[in-house]
């Protein structure tokens, strides 16, 4: 299920002193990607700053910046970039960099209410936390700066060794190449997992999760490889997960006789396939759970399995309660 949101989300991208220029260039060009899925909504992507021009962590002048707005329409998304201390070629931070940066502080204070959405990209969340708006929320920020992001946010609960920290609308990122998983997180959760699975596989990205992190969708689990056999049986599955799927339909998919199908499948997306059907198949019934009443047999039937003792033999290998206990918790 996507969170319902505006067909053209708004998205204003922060730029401080010294902007770490992929904190900014890997998220929007997964944007970027998004935007140009046939019949996918987009992102209307608006670059601000505190100046009209400013030096990029890699000394390129990023020019034509558009002030701070004085307000926000609702849905919007407001993505602030770290920045680095010196520029490449470059000298370390000016009294107007400090003074920029209170000016960014000061608007993200004003502006940022309930209904959008704030993402930090790296020390970005120093920022954040400065304006107050990691108080009370669990966060992340690059390794470097976690002991001034615990300063500035005394009463936020501050994550080590995490990619992402989502809570409610406050995201925040390790920084660099992380803010990319960001981006694929929020696309997946607005515009559906599919499209993030392909735009990470267009952009050669895994898409990463360590064991502390927030708990895979199993959309994406197994999708960390860049094999095109099995990514073809995987979105063959993913489309259509009730289908009586045969290891020979699937093989005939995937141009390769069963046996070597399924070493590939093991090697590439680390589980078997049959293991992965049926990963998708109780995704497919616990959105049903949630999202419908249908006994349980019509959600078994449904979703692909033979019988209510199937699902929940299945379901068990997964989760701690029975599904209707699942469903007695929405």
């Amino acid at each position: 299920m996507t969170d319902p949101s505006p067909a053209v989300i708004p998205v204003y991208v922060v730029l401080p002193p010294r902007t770490l220029l992929l904190d900014v260039a890997g998220p929007m060009e997964v944007l970027r990607r998004a935007a140009m899925e046939p019949g996918a909504p987009g992102f209307s992507v608006r670059y601000v700053a505190a100046r009209p021009m400013i030096d990029s962590s890699v000394g390129l002048a990023l020019t034509g910046l558009a002030p701070l707005p004085d307000a926000l329409p609702d849905g919007a998304m407001v993505v602030v970039s770290g920045n680095v201390d010196q520029v490449l070629g470059g000298s370390g931070p000016t009294d107007q960099d400090a003074a920029d940066e209170e000016a960014i502080v000061v608007w993200l204070a004003r502006v940022v209410r309930p209904g959008v959405t704030l993402a930090c990209i790296c020390s970005g969340a120093l920022l954040a936390a400065r304006a107050g708006l990691l108080a009370g929320k669990a966060c992340t920020t690059h390794h470097v700066c976690i002991e001034d992001l615990t300063r500035l946010a005394p009463s936020a609960r501050v994550l080590e060794d995490r990619l992402f920290v989502e809570d409610g609308e406050r995201l925040t990122s390790a920084g660099i190449t992380s803010g990319v998983d960001l981006m694929l997180h929020l696309v997946a959760r607005l515009r559906g997992p599919a499209l993030a699975v392909s735009i990470a596989r267009q952009m050669v990205v895994y898409l990463r999760r360590g064991p502390a992190d927030p708990q895979l969708s199993p959309w994406l689990e197994g999708r960390n490889h860049v094999h095109p056999a099995v990514h073809r049986v995987q979105d063959a599955i993913a489309a259509d997960p009730a289908r009586d799927w045969s290891l020979e339909a699937l093989a005939d998919l995937a141009a390769a006789s069963p046996r070597h199908l399924s070493r590939l499948f093991n090697a590439h997306a680390g589980m078997n396939l049959t293991d992965y059907v049926n990963r998708l198949r109780l995704a497919l019934a616990s959105e049903m759970l949630s999202a419908t009443r249908l006994d349980m047999e019509s959600v078994a039937e449904r979703a692909g399995f033979a019988s209510t003792r199937q699902l929940r033999r299945v379901w068990r290998r997964h989760h701690p309660t029975p599904p209707k206990a699942a469903r007695a918790a929405l």
